[in-house]
């Protein structure tokens, strides 16, 4: 009974998240000074007044704010997102054919920073003070304090055009047929854009790891183990991985939030076709479907990273149940 009181709690928490975020999405880009239907002719168009008017009239741009954003809304509960300005196509098109690109990009930059700055903590912590531990922490200083945006062009500078290891940009080589591209193809255009992304986790998750298992060590029970003749491999396996693991979990699915913030950036410099990009067109052009589609749809991926987290708890920690229920 408490496992189903559970369920339908979060089903209802995600539900009122997604509510609020597309109002707050629709608020924002009507307050937005960037004109759609500008955007959509052009600011140098040579269109008449009454062809505006229709293009105005069929996007539904002439309505009150209220009524655009309830028409929206019933055709949403009715499965249909609406229609894409910027790509004259459905939203839920734009976001399926874009979204596998950003979640791969999104997964491997997510796996890449949890595991180095993982491994980095701890290394940091067992040689605090030390060369490797000064080392560690001053790189972490500067890519915590580098924009997305600096270090993908140095990236691109360096790896692409300096030294030509990786292409320049997009999801796959321009002159290949899609059939043609192989999964060697993606992950070779998707090195230096996961890299980049990553920047945003590794750092917080190295220090605070860092800092964690220097406080486990100078710990009472670790002192003891110590003096008991455990070796330092069996101490941090036993003793200090559990309890480092809980907060690391946490840290790293909060960071989904971040990637998504920091996706459009990324994507943008690399010109890969996720919906960072897409996000980046679609506010350029004051496409209020597009933009609430996807604000829905990364509010939901967040939601369940964070699901996904508690979970996890219970199987690092079996004294713990998921959302704090008991089965």
């Amino acid at each position: 009974m408490n496992r189903v009181k559970y369920i339908c709690s979060t089903t209802l928490r995600m539900l009122l998240l997604v509510a609020a975020v597309s109002v707050l999405s629709f608020v924002l880009v009507s307050a937005s000074p960037v004109d759609p239907l500008t955007a959509y002719v052009g600011a140098e168009s040579t269109m008449s007044q009454e062809a505006k008017a229709e293009i105005a009239e069929h996007w539904g741009l002439n309505d009150p704010p209220v009524q655009r954003f309830l028409t929206w809304a019933g055709n949403t509960l009715h499965g249909d997102l609406g229609t894409s300005i910027t790509y004259n196509l459905p939203v839920g098109t734009v976001i399926f054919s874009r979204v596998w690109y950003s979640l791969a990009l999104i997964l491997a930059a997510w796996v890449l920073s949890g595991l180095l700055g993982f491994l980095a903590g701890i290394a940091a912590a067992l040689y605090k003070g030390r060369l490797l531990d000064k080392g560690i922490k001053t790189f972490c200083l500067v890519l915590q304090s580098a924009p997305v945006f600096w270090f993908g062009l140095l990236m691109l500078t360096v790896f692409s055009v300096l030294l030509g290891w990786f292409p320049l940009g997009q999801a796959a080589p321009v002159d290949k047929l899609a059939e043609d591209v192989t999964l060697g193809d993606r992950l070779y255009h998707m090195v230096l854009p996961a890299i980049t992304l990553s920047i945003l986790g590794i750092s917080k998750i190295t220090l605070y790891t860092r800092q964690k298992l220097i406080e486990i060590m100078n710990s009472d029970y670790f002192l003891f183990a110590k003096a008991r003749g455990e070796s330092t491999k069996q101490l941090i396996l036993r003793h200090g991985l559990r309890n480092i693991s809980l907060p690391a979990i946490t840290l790293q699915f909060a960071s989904f939030s971040e990637l998504f913030g920091g996706i459009a950036l990324a994507e943008t410099v690399f010109s890969y076709p996720g919906l960072g990009s897409a996000i980046t067109a679609a506010a350029l052009s004051g496409d209020a479907p597009l933009l609430i589609g996807i604000a829905m749809f990364s509010a939901i991926f967040v939601f369940v990273g964070n699901f996904i987290a508690n979970v996890l708890y219970s199987i690092v920690d079996p004294r713990l149940k998921e959302g704090g229920y008991r089965a």
